[in-house]
């Protein structure tokens, strides 16, 4: 029996990631599923992290970099008193203390790590050196020299405190080893730690209350299924919008440059009308509207939102 044809969907879904699988995994499972030509998620969740996996679809994989840079939210589990050989629930314990902290220490180490701070990448990573990744060094005992790099963490709430294990709420720029800021709290409250469970809880506008799990998006029907792809203009969603007339819109598909009345912007989304269709990304510079990435013409209605919030005119 042949298998049934392959089909050109677009669109972003938003997955929520089982534990002990790869983002690869997910991506092969679903576009097998959906029978998608093209499919691809949008940052690497570790196998050891559960939740929001946006997955891009077809023209939807045109944007795709927006969310692999927007911010990340977290739910991460730490285990006081304890420190592992790769920081995770992964390794070999390698030390055990007593937990003996009082919740003003743990507020201030949670305060000593919020803001600009430099990361240095753990070797147990998927993090690149002469193309390979760190974790098969590390696998062969080989340590690696690694630069610091500076990453923002924009907020760290305490959720829960109760004996060994401290769950923290965390938002934080790209980049981001949840698993060294673990260990970093760890060591500045003197017992050690170890991220025992992560779960990333947004990606930018996404939020994991969208997502859906692998077995309840294999229960639904072809239409079903389909119906749950969100327009790729939703990874954008933080973006001001900038809004075409018919004549405008269908020149700006072709590349060119549009006059519009609004002041330079760095990135925004723009909009046909009549129904408000997604074309694509710009910049406005001197009051020209610059495509920087484009959908075709038959792309535009099958990767548009059915609603979209303009940017007011300026005064």
């Amino acid at each position: 029996m042949s298998r049934p044809p392959r089909r050109a969907l677009h669109g972003v879904l938003l997955i929520d990631k089982p534990l002990g699988w790869t983002s690869n995994d997910v991506v092969q499972k679903v576009k097998g599923m959906m029978r998608a030509e093209k499919v691809g998620h949008t940052g690497t969740l570790d196998p050891l992290a559960t939740g929001l996996l946006p997955l891009c679809f077809g023209a939807a994989t045109k944007f795709a970099q927006a969310s692999l840079d927007a911010d990340k939210r977290y739910q991460a589990t730490l285990r006081l008193g304890e420190r592992t050989s790769t920081g995770d629930g992964e390794g070999e314990v390698i030390e055990r203390r007593e937990v003996t902290c009082d919740r003003a220490a743990i507020d201030a180490a949670c305060a000593r790590f919020t803001g600009a701070i430099e990361q240095r990448p753990p070797m147990h990573s998927a993090l690149k050196h002469e193309g390979r990744a760190l974790y098969e060094y590390a696998r062969a005992g080989v340590e690696v020299e690694r630069a610091a790099r500076v990453v923002h963490i924009h907020h760290i709430d305490i959720v829960r405190w109760q004996g060994s294990e401290l769950v923290l709420d965390v938002r934080c720029s790209k980049g981001t080893y949840v698993r060294t800021l673990a260990e970093d709290i760890g060591a500045a409250l003197g017992c050690g730690a170890t991220l025992a469970a992560l779960r990333r809880t947004a990606s930018g506008p996404l939020a994991i209350e969208g997502a859906i799990t692998i077995e309840a998006l294999a229960a639904l029907d072809d239409a079903a299924r389909e119906a749950r792809l969100l327009g790729a203009d939703r990874l954008l969603a933080e973006w001001p919008a900038v809004h075409l007339a018919p004549e405008d819109a269908g020149r700006f598909l072709t590349g060119l440059r549009r006059r519009v009345p609004h002041a330079d912007m760095p990135a925004v989304r723009v909009y046909g009308t009549a129904p408000d269709a997604f074309l694509g990304t710009a910049h406005v510079t001197a009051g020209e509207l610059i495509a920087d990435r484009l959908l075709s013409p038959l792309e535009v209605q099958a990767a548009s939102s059915p609603t979209v919030s303009p940017i007011a005119s300026p005064a």
